[in-house]
């Protein structure tokens, strides 16, 4: 489990993929006096509605966790967000059913073996 903080940059139009499988990507940038840093995350599935409660500019503390896979001799490393919170400025998080990284739900072995990338 990782998190960070930092001012929300972007936030993407909800993907849906041919398998049904869903996402939503978000780019925060972080503070650091000489070189701030844009870094992106995805939500995953019902989770996509999350991200309507924000907008750019927005405070916020993204809890996540590191994905990596491969596919056709690629490799591929995601942030997944499964908590948002904001700050000071919002007081908005996630729906009080957020649950921990341990029951996060992934993508089914179907998602991941059609020919669109799932990311």
């Amino acid at each position: 489990m990782y998190e960070a903080t930092g001012k929300i940059k972007v936030i993407l139009d909800t993907q849906t993929f041919p398998s049904g499988f869903s996402k939503r990507e978000f780019v925060i940038t972080t503070p650091d006096e000489n070189y701030p840093q844009d870094i992106k995350f995805e939500i995953v599935k019902d989770k996509c509605a999350w991200l309507d409660k924000f907008e750019p500019g927005q405070d916020v503390t993204v809890h996540f966790d590191i994905r990596g896979n491969e596919y056709k001799g690629k490799y591929y490393v995601n942030l997944n967000c499964w908590k948002i919170q904001g700050g000071e400025s919002a007081g908005n998080q996630a729906p009080t059913g957020a649950q921990p990284a341990s029951q996060e739900v992934e993508p089914s072995p179907e998602d991941l073996a059609s020919d669109d990338i799932p990311f």
